[in-house]
């Protein structure tokens, strides 16, 4: 009887990612980081967390963190993620985020944290609570992702310096004992990266915008939607063209290109000759379309409390089980006594 060889199921790469429960999603958190979420569970073993322990670096209101928190977890699943397909769960709820925490701060260099771009950022903005958590939290962002042994973190332009630092802080680990972690790669997303405000095309799409038109959320009324798109600022020459010094036009059509799936040549030809008001109308129409249906499961999954519950119970055990494999594995190559 000939012997067949046995099959063998490839292994998927883990990717780790988080976001802050922070207030509300907006269409620049939607179309940067979670639509892509949603692709990636196709093609890669997901992990993804919302990282509440990170929030509380700035002052919270006890009531509205709980309420962010939840309507947060709801509006993930309501977007996509899929608790049978990814395990998804509050970082809060596994408590060995916090102790690998502390001992990669004892990995980290103080010079190394004193260089983060993002603390000096933050400090300046909140300069009467310039505490310790603020300084050291990107020793934690590295216990998220070594935890887990993420092969991939998702990174923006603004989260490569910290998976650098998480980059040098495993390999610091991995030489001074054995290797322990896997050092993780960055993994680019794809278009809609970097959503740009509708008020200052020049920047970043921020719930912190002063100007509440710059800003639009997952959540906002179609009116506010529509109203928002509308006063969007755009430039002078008249003309739906992707090219350099039309920052206003190319963010509009980046999102046009997320929301419908139709690129910039075909964008220019749908609205060859027409003004920008047109355009602006169609863009804030299409993004209406687009969050609709996410804003109707939205509404159904919080008013169930009891499913959402479930879930992130179910998340936080699974999680637990990964993470203290590893901590323990570190904790025993330190020299800790394990109870």
């Amino acid at each position: 009887m000939e012997n067949k060889p046995a099959e063998t199921t490839e292994r998927k790469e883990r990717i780790f990612s988080a976001i802050q429960p922070s207030g509300s999603v907006t269409l620049g958190n939607y179309l940067g980081a979670l639509q892509n979420w949603v692709k990636l569970q196709d093609q890669f073993d997901c992990i993804f967390a919302l990282a509440d322990l990170h929030t509380i670096t700035v002052r919270q209101e006890p009531a509205k963190f709980r309420h962010n928190t939840l309507d947060a977890y709801a509006l993930l699943l309501a977007c996509g993620i899929d608790p049978e397909r990814s395990l998804f769960f509050l970082q809060s709820h596994v408590p060995a985020h916090s102790q690998l925490a502390w001992v990669l701060d004892c990995y980290t260099q103080f010079g190394e944290l004193q260089r983060m771009t993002q603390f000096k950022d933050k400090a300046k903005k909140h300069a009467d609570n310039i505490n310790a958590g603020l300084f050291t939290y990107p020793s934690l962002m590295a216990a998220d992702i070594l935890l887990y042994q993420a092969d991939l973190v998702p990174v923006g332009e603004d989260q490569t310096q910290h998976l650098e630092l998480t980059r040098n802080i495993a390999e610091r680990f991995n030489n001074a004992y054995s290797p322990t972690f896997t050092v993780p790669r960055g993994y680019t997303m794809k278009a809609g990266g970097r959503v740009m405000s509708l008020q200052d095309p020049t920047r970043k799409m921020s719930k912190s915008d002063e100007n509440v038109n710059g800003c639009v959320y997952v959540l906002d009324k179609p009116e506010d939607i529509l109203r928002k798109f509308k006063r969007a600022v755009t430039d002078s020459d008249m003309t739906v063209r992707y090219a350099e010094g039309k920052d206003g036009i190319n963010n509009l059509m980046d999102i046009y290109s997320c929301v419908t799936g139709e690129d910039y040549a075909a964008i220019e030809r749908a609205f060859a000759g027409k003004g920008y008001g047109d355009f602006k109308q169609a863009v804030g129409e299409a993004v209406i379309e687009h969050l609709r249906p996410i804003q109707a499961r939205f509404a159904d999954y919080i008013k169930n409390k009891d499913y959402l519950q479930a879930c992130w119970q179910k998340g936080a055990e699974q999680a637990s089980r990964i993470a203290n494999r590893t901590l323990q594995k570190v904790m025993r190559k330190v020299g800790f006594v394990l109870p």
